[in-house]
């Protein structure tokens, strides 16, 4: 049986948009003390590069206030949200100055860490590549652990999710 596909859609920014929201991602957030405040902002695009060396990945827009200021940071941390931290979100959509007011974090290093986040990963800024209108980073991981008994939240649609079990 032959199905019919539907007609492309023009590449634009918003067809990339609602195209690339059907591929489920988990929900990262990336952060750092600078100067005496804590810096950062959610990242779904955070992936694994490499074992060996231990690399990992974020892109970052060009427009955004907080990349900046987490580019000063020697080191940074990166929380993989569990489940139960939908409510993160809802904070991370406050202005840049604000976003962490209430939101209970670890510092380690100058690294800060979502308290009970399903995995955190100390990492350091390794290599940038402009790529169109973000940079993408390569990050070295330094440090890494897991909470094996959370499950994690997961982005898919334009908004959050748990796993269905």
């Amino acid at each position: 049986m032959q199905r019919t596909q539907p007609s492309p859609h023009l590449v634009t920014s918003q067809t990339m948009r609602q195209v690339l929201a059907g591929f489920p991602t988990g929900i990262a957030v990336v952060a750092a003390a600078v100067e005496g405040r804590i810096v950062g902002l959610s990242a779904n695009s955070f992936t694994s590069v490499s074992l060996d060396p231990p690399l990992v990945s974020i892109s970052f827009a060009h427009t955004s206030t907080s990349w900046p200021l987490l580019r000063a940071a020697p080191r940074w941390g990166i929380s993989v949200l569990g489940e139960h931290q939908t409510q993160i979100l809802q904070e991370l959509r406050r202005p840049t100055r604000e976003r962490f007011d209430r939101i209970d974090m670890d510092l380690d290093a100058g690294a800060a860490f979502v308290a009970g986040a399903l995995a955190r990963l100390t990492v350091e800024l390794d290599t940038e590549i402009e790529a169109g209108d973000h940079v993408l980073t390569l990050l070295r991981v330094l440090e890494l652990r897991r909470d094996a008994e959370q499950h994690p939240l997961v982005f898919f649609g334009s908004n959050a999710h748990r796993l269905a079990r």
